[in-house]
């Protein structure tokens, strides 16, 4: 699988890489967080780290450490518009359930990791 990114998102993280002297791609992962469990991240990459898998998408890199991807693998990330806010949007298929504001996510006992906290 991969994570790949909707247009939207893609033309929003090519114009962040492209503005920003020594940044890479975009960093993606999840964090322990919420009322459901994990929330997706996203940051500028600066450094390719050990165990990361870097999925490029028409030379946009965007880099997974180790612990997220197999709760991330198959993301498709888009950005829209929401109220006044501009967000990233997670097509998560890893994701069995997710909390009432939508800011954090659970997966079946397949998907058990011990993901950054």
């Amino acid at each position: 699988m991969a994570v790949t990114l909707a247009p939207a998102a893609f033309a929003r993280v090519q114009r962040f890489v492209s503005q920003s002297p020594g940044v890479l791609g975009l960093r993606f992962g999840v964090t322990r967080t919420g009322c459901s469990g994990w929330g997706h991240v996203t940051d500028l990459a600066r450094e390719q780290r050990e165990g990361d898998t870097v999925f490029e998408q028409d030379g946009v890199r965007i880099y997974v450490d180790a612990d997220s991807l197999p709760l991330v693998d198959g993301t498709r990330i888009d950005f829209a518009k929401q109220g006044l806010s501009e967000v990233f949007v997670f097509a998560n298929p890893n994701a069995a359930a997710e909390c009432g504001c939508g800011e954090s996510f659970t997966t079946d006992d397949s998907h058990r990791s011990t993901a950054v906290e």
